[in-house]
């Protein structure tokens, strides 16, 4: 049960706060069978789902082979989904649908902002799956499509990459960016007015 439910039956008056709550079409993640995230995705469009699966492109080579791309999920065994929390059964319903991410009670909603992240630097950045991270030097990109987006500083060679945290999955993506269009974050004052911030 999320926050603002709590508070309306505390305060004597859950019902009308609550059902609007369950009735709003919010992201979750659904886990899904490994190497089965392209037909989950197939069939939550077939039934008017509305759905996202962020991929990326991958160069593979066999022994004896010539290289391949292969367009691979960048959170294995995700898909997210776009439903109202009373929809969920359509969803845990489908083959290959193991559950949608939460606690025993309640599913945990992900934040609009972070999927619309994760689709703008889809479009923009070469976009890659990178080790979960939950610590290290916060920065936020100041210029261009991703400006205000926040996320953790990494190097990986001589590229600066951004790491984007889906804590309810706990999942993380590097997204390439130029050092000039980063800032630093000051966590302690970040953290008391980002309730987003790790």
């Amino acid at each position: 049960m999320s926050e603002m439910c709590e508070q309306a039956i505390a305060a004597g008056n859950p019902g009308l706060l609550c059902d609007a709550e369950d009735s709003t079409p919010q992201w979750f993640a659904a886990s899904t069978t490994p190497r089965h995230e392209k037909h989950v995705s197939k069939l939550l469009v077939e039934r008017q789902i509305e759905a996202f699966l962020p991929l990326y492109r991958s160069a593979k080579q066999w022994k004896k082979s010539r290289p391949v791309v292969l367009e691979l999920p960048l959170f294995p065994t995700y898909v997210f989904v776009r439903i109202a929390r009373q929809a969920r059964g359509a969803v845990l319903s489908l083959p290959g649908v193991h559950s949608i991410v939460g606690s025993s009670k309640d599913p945990w909603p992900i934040p609009d902002c972070e999927i619309e992240a994760l689709r703008r630097g889809l479009q923009m950045h070469k976009v890659e799956p990178h080790p979960y991270l939950k610590v290290g030097e916060r920065v936020r990109i100041k210029t261009g499509l991703m400006a205000g987006v926040q996320g953790i500083l990494v190097r990986k060679k001589s590229e600066f990459r951004v790491v984007l945290t889906l804590d309810a999955i706990m999942r993380s993506v590097a997204v390439e960016v130029d050092a000039d269009d980063l800032e630093l974050i000051d966590s302690q004052a970040e953290s008391s007015s980002n309730p987003w911030s790790t």
